[in-house]
């Protein structure tokens, strides 16, 4: 028992890590959803992330691929429990800069999602990702 307690607490331990600091070469993409939601980065164009709690970025044009998390009471199960919606997400942005902080946020809405790239001062938001697919997957 202790070699599968010793495995779990090294699993937890390390979604724990805290995040490395920025590289002033690449362009950082902090992610962010509401606190019960689940947002995470899988791929960078084409290639698998080993961790999905950020992005970094080299300037000029990227593909990432988001998955998002989130329950919903609009068409939930027979005793009105919450459905766990899955959706995922493809954002394209062709102007990723060096030193800069971006922000990517994702909503449900109804019972598919939508995010948005922000930049550092987050007031406008420079791209709309496209939705693939939304289920419950």
């Amino acid at each position: 028992m202790r070699p599968v307690a010793a495995l779990l607490g090294l699993l937890l331990g390390s979604c724990a890590a805290p995040v490395p600091p920025a590289d002033p070469g690449q362009a950082r993409i902090s992610l962010r959803a509401a606190p019960a939601d689940v947002l995470s980065a899988q791929r960078l164009d084409g290639q698998r992330l080993a961790d999905g709690r950020y992005v970094d970025v080299a300037p000029g044009t990227h593909e990432l691929q988001l998955r998002y998390q989130y329950d919903s009471r609009q068409g939930s199960g027979l005793f009105g429990e919450p459905r766990r919606v899955t959706c995922e997400l493809r954002l394209r942005y062709a102007h990723f800069q060096a030193g800069r902080d971006y922000r990517f946020e994702a909503r449900p809405l109804a019972l598919k999602a939508q995010g948005w790239l922000y930049d550092q001062d987050g007031t406008e938001p420079l791209a709309r990702a496209e939705v693939v697919r939304c289920g419950p997957f």
